[in-house]
């Protein structure tokens, strides 16, 4: 069965992804951003205004104007959340911006400040149907999504109602699931968890958001390299933990020391990351290129 989410087609042969953040939410913007260079576009709501219909616009565009160089039906687009992923109460109080955001078709998910594998079981329940029972005996609460938004979800998926909601499940807990959820695990208190956080079935990325884990440790202006020992080693606190989990990590480095290039590269050689932010085609091709990928 082809997949409807190319991220996890290229996860699953353990190739780079690439990501860009995605343009402005119009019809339009839709249509044009479908055939990027890019693998994932990412939606950002965690500082900006939560602007589903603009969001369902632009997946109704990208739909439009596909297929994408790949051949896929669209770019994967995943989207940040508003609210936090720091206790399960807090999660489960703003499920319905999760609902909300999935029912305009995006591939995935991403939540902030995770700090306790708790929160995250909560968070991975409100990306899921009730009738999905994989993962019920591994701790993950029973789903949250309800019927009745799935109809416009299934069609910028080109898909039935009845087989979206069977796919719309997240992977890998799902291994048919076409839905990837990711973690900012981004402050010095995720980090005492960070092992368990990562770990937690359902996830396919996380990230250590060095913007705000600088801030939590006093820092209002350690977003960007050359990082502190404190800084580097929280970055290789989360890093471990998506190495042990089995999930991708996804981390950039804006050092204005280094081209665009060597960026790319210390992120793929260095660093390790497998999800790696790419503004133009150039470098997207540069980084498929250091871990043998040549295909779009």
């Amino acid at each position: 069965m082809p997949r409807v989410n190319k991220c996890i087609e290229l996860l699953e042969q353990g190739r780079a992804i690439t990501v860009t953040g995605a343009p402005s939410l119009t019809y339009s913007a839709g249509r044009e951003a479908s055939q990027t260079w890019c693998d994932l576009l990412l939606v950002e709501f965690e500082h900006h205004p939560f602007d589903t219909p603009g969001l369902r616009d632009f997946m109704r565009g990208l739909k439009d104007g596909g297929p994408t160089p790949s051949g896929h039906l669209m770019p994967t687009v995943v989207a940040t959340l508003p609210s936090n992923c720091i206790t399960p109460e807090e999660v489960f109080y703003n499920a319905w911006q999760a609902r909300h955001v999935l029912s305009t078709g995006v591939h995935g998910l991403l939540h902030t400040h995770a700090r306790s594998p708790e929160a995250v079981r909560a968070f991975v329940s409100t990306a899921r149907y009730p009738f999905q029972t994989i993962g019920l005996d591994r701790g993950i609460p029973e789903g949250r999504r309800g019927g009745g938004g799935q109809g416009d979800p299934a069609q910028i998926w080109g898909l039935g109602p009845r087989e979206y909601v069977q796919r719309a499940d997240p992977w890998p807990l799902n291994p048919d699931g076409e839905l990837m959820l990711g973690l900012k695990i981004e402050d010095r208190h995720c980090l005492p968890n960070a092992d368990q956080t990562a770990a937690v079935p359902g996830l396919a990325f996380a990230e250590w958001g060095p913007g705000d884990m600088g801030m939590s440790f006093g820092d209002p202006d350690a977003h960007d390299p050359p990082y502190s020992p404190q800084m580097d080693e929280a970055r290789r606190i989360v890093q471990d933990a998506c190495r042990q989990a089995g999930i991708a990590f996804y981390c950039g480095w804006p050092d204005d020391s280094m081209t665009e290039r060597e960026r790319v590269k210390h992120l793929v050689e260095e660093v390790g990351a497998q999800i790696i932010p790419t503004p133009t085609r150039d470098l997207a091709e540069y980084a498929w290129s250091l871990t043998g990928r040549t295909d779009p």
